[in-house]
């Protein structure tokens, strides 16, 4: 395929819009969205990249190429490689470069994934034991060690420094995203603007990554490439929102009703009810907040608190307006399956119930 610029791309940056739920879910009345629609445009290629990957994270060690086996069995819905791959394919093409941009990603941020499980004491991911659990701290942290260095090498042998900037600048974000929620957690003073730094950092850029390394393999065109960078931080920013309105009881998604709240997290349908709320009522949800261990009547009384001050329906607004923003940026590309999967991608992720 030839690395070409779209022409009908252009530079300047669009306003969100807050729009109602039903012009954003218009497309899903006459037909169920899944993931399995979504990656039609791109199927044989995601095939292709699981064997790819696979390649990728061998070792010559008999010890790590087992944990990573095991690691590979967890893997779930290919979010991330699905997202390079149909930027790639909607700017210009997949290539070479395509699959070590979606490798480069997924390996740089399973290392992420593995680190933090550590650093959480955690004993799950998806159901399955975690590395830390099964082979204790020292060889996770070296499993993660491993992954950083791999997708290195990936993008160094090959010459991908664009790929490289891209993701690292992605995982300083994380790294930072995460810091800045740790901080805030202590002294439960996060304001809606520090929300939105936070999740942009955490989540948007991680999927901003994924759509700029996509475009970026398929084309030189800057415009082109700038825009899907902004398709993925609005898509990413729409996807935090969803997840965060499941706590709250919003839909049962399998995570525990309440979890960013035990762990003190301050999210966007909180924040904005407590914005809302009397002083005497404010210092009674934040009393609960601040309890280590909450019971389900304390969470259940902070979501009736958020639901009846409008803190759901406001964040579904702000959600809304950044999926609106990512569906005003596909617009501006040639009609093709592979744009119009992300714009699916978008009414999915504001939709799903898990």
């Amino acid at each position: 395929m030839s690395h070409r610029g779209l022409a009908s791309v252009e530079s300047q940056p669009l306003r969100m819009t807050t729009i109602e739920p039903s012009i954003i879910v218009a497309n899903t009345s006459s037909r169920k969205l899944s993931l399995e629609g979504i990656q039609r445009p791109i199927e044989a290629e995601l095939e292709h990249f699981k064997g790819y990957f696979r390649g990728a994270m061998r070792s010559r060690v008999f010890l790590m190429d087992q944990v990573i086996q095991y690691l590979l069995r967890q893997k779930g819905k290919q979010m991330r490689p699905l997202l390079v791959l149909l930027s790639a394919k909607a700017a210009g093409g997949i290539v070479e470069s395509t699959y070590r941009g979606a490798a480069l990603v997924e390996l740089l941020h399973t290392a992420t994934l593995v680190h933090d499980d550590v650093v959480d004491d955690s004993d799950r991911r998806r159901g399955m034991f975690s590395i830390n659990a099964l082979w204790k701290n020292k060889i996770a942290v070296l499993l993660g060690d491993f992954l950083l260095s791999r997708g290195l090498l990936l993008a160094l042998d090959n010459k991908d420094y664009q790929l490289l900037h891209i993701v690292s600048d992605a995982v300083k974000r994380m790294s930072e995203g995460e810091l800045l929620q740790i901080e805030k957690a202590r002294k439960l003073d996060i304001d809606e603007a520090t929300y939105f730094q936070i999740i942009s950092d955490k989540t948007a850029s991680l999927l901003s990554a994924c759509t700029s390394c996509g475009a970026s393999s398929a084309t030189t065109d800057e415009a082109t490439i700038l825009l899907f960078k902004d398709f993925g931080q609005a898509l990413g920013m729409a996807f935090q929102i969803r997840d965060d309105l499941f706590d709250f009881g919003v839909k049962d998604i399998g995570k525990p009703l309440g979890i960013d709240l035990q762990e003190k997290k301050m999210t966007l349908p909180l924040i904005y009810s407590l914005g809302k709320a009397s002083k005497s009522e404010k210092k009674r949800i934040l009393n609960i907040v601040r309890k280590k261990g909450k019971s389900k009547r304390d969470i259940r009384e902070v979501a009736t608190f958020v639901e009846s001050s409008g803190g759901t329906t406001y964040a579904t607004e702000k959600m809304l307006s950044f999926a609106s923003e990512a569906h005003q940026l596909l617009e501006r590309l040639p009609e093709s399956d592979a744009r119009n999967s992300l714009g699916d991608l978008v009414s999915f992720t504001v939709t799903r119930s898990k």
